[in-house]
């Protein structure tokens, strides 16, 4: 087996109380995988045999290594795909799993016909004009995400987490349907096609999913936001804006059904389990939850109780859209101490009413 030295990890959980997370070099070799940790390095060693369900997932220009070792699960994130291909032959070599993560991407092809009636400056213009209304959507997606200061004392933003097994990465990206999820290749269909069921939709007509689902001009993912005390929960939203408000109205129409939550929760538990294991992972019967707010507006939500291979804690994961106007956005909390948490969410989903609700009284 090729040995290998691989700097610039970042480690979850922690492998002792208050140990550090980064910076994490890995280094494989025939006896096992050593983790030197910390900027004065402490070294673990784990021999080969006591790594179990070892898994390498590749998102665009980050990968994640994730182990078992001594019932508990780990996950080493890192930016950056300089040594992946040495890695990936490592954990093929070890019986592991290789997935790629990846967004469909949307590719626009722009026919330019000449015509000679146009003026030079009338086409400078019209590039400035859609430029500035592109930075001007983007800034009102940003401005519709939960952010810092929405939050308690004791969140900050982290670059890593379970949540990063679901969500697209943190800024403005490429946009494919109204989902907020990252899909392995070949599991997507499967809990698509379940999740249609559920809510009683074809293929065709889907709207979350399926064949008519519309894109939004501008998609913004925040970053995922952490607390440790008491107890470690993330959560995110993403945002997006769309280039009419009937785009919107189809869209919650099809998110009024009776049991949507459910089935919106459930389904995107499945394709972060399936992210998180590398293969197809079907979650548990969620259920509807939406809160009551003082603010008016359209919201629904669901929960969906979630087992992590290799992970103690059972977590439950709520998932909750807002909309109206042009904006739809989708809050996802992902917490061991629920319902607990159910007032922080409530008030989370009234303040991103208030946002949706003031744009669409004004527009």
């Amino acid at each position: 087996m090729t040995d290998l030295r691989s700097e610039g990890w970042r480690v979850r959980p922690r492998f002792v109380p208050h140990g550090p997370v980064a910076p994490i070099t890995l280094i494989a070799d025939d006896l096992g995988l050593t983790q030197l940790a910390g900027v004065y390095p402490v070294a673990w060693q784990t021999p080969w045999a006591e790594l179990g369900s070892l898994g390498l997932v590749r998102r665009g220009s980050r990968m994640v290594l994730s182990a078992t070792v001594a019932g508990r699960r780990y996950q080493w994130h890192r930016h950056g795909l300089e040594d992946y291909e040495a890695l990936r032959e490592i954990v093929v070599a070890r019986g592991g799993v290789i997935a790629h993560a990846s967004r469909r991407r949307v590719v626009v092809v722009v026919t330019a016909v000449a015509v000679l009636a146009a003026s030079l400056s009338g086409v400078i213009g019209a590039l400035w004009s859609a430029r500035a209304r592109l930075e001007h959507e983007t800034a009102r997606a940003s401005a519709a995400a939960i952010a810092n200061r929405d939050l308690p004392t004791g969140w900050s933003a982290t670059p890593t987490g379970l949540l990063s097994f679901l969500m697209p990465p943190p800024g403005r990206v490429d946009p494919v349907t109204t989902t907020t999820s990252l899909a392995v290749d070949l599991v997507t269909p499967a809990v698509v096609a379940r999740f249609q069921r559920c809510l009683g939709v074809s293929a065709a007509t889907d709207r979350v999913f399926g064949g008519s689902a519309q894109l939004p001009d501008v998609q913004v993912t925040s970053p995922i936001f952490h607390r440790v005390v008491p107890f470690e929960t993330e959560l995110a939203t993403v945002a997006q804006y769309y280039a009419s408000s009937s785009m919107v109205r189809r869209d919650v129409a099809e998110m009024s059904r009776p049991g949507f939550g459910a089935c919106f929760a459930t389904a995107n538990a499945s394709l972060l389990l399936s992210n998180y294991t590398g293969q197809l992972t079907v979650a548990g019967r969620g259920q509807v939850w939406t809160p009551r707010t003082f603010e008016h507006g359209w919201a629904r939500g669901g929960l969906v109780s979630l087992a992590l291979p290799g992970v103690a804690t059972p977590y439950a994961l709520v998932v909750v859209v807002i909309a109206g106007g042009h904006d739809e956005t989708t809050l996802t909390v992902l917490t061991p101490s629920w319902p607990a948490d159910q007032a922080l969410v409530t008030s989370l989903v009234g303040t991103l009413k208030a946002r949706v609700g003031g744009r669409a009284a004004a527009a």
